[in-house]
């Protein structure tokens, strides 16, 4: 069962990222062709289809950083992680006494 939950976590991640990449190129595309046909520019939807992909670069990498940063948050709160032999009980280990 835990490994379907897994599945289905990835398949929704993914998803997610595709909406956030295709929606601002999508977006920006049409804004561009809308204004090439006002202002008569044919080099309108060509400049917006590219500011489109970089908005959808810029929103992929936030939500992975996103991501990153909650995995790191639960990572640290594991004690024993990170070179520590024990959770720090406020007890201090002196060698010889």
């Amino acid at each position: 069962m835990k490994y379907k939950k897994e599945v289905y976590r990835s398949l929704a991640l993914i998803t997610q990222f595709g909406i956030h990449m295709l929606v601002p190129i999508f977006l920006c595309t049409f804004l561009g062709i809308f204004l090439d046909k006002i202002f008569h520019k044919s080099f309108l939807v060509i400049i917006f289809f590219f500011i489109g992909a970089l908005a959808g670069f810029r929103n992929v990498f936030l939500s992975a950083k996103q991501i990153y940063e909650d995995t790191d948050v639960h990572h640290e709160e594991i004690p024993g992680v990170d070179g520590d032999e024990r959770p720090d009980d406020g007890e201090e280990t002196s060698g010889g006494k």
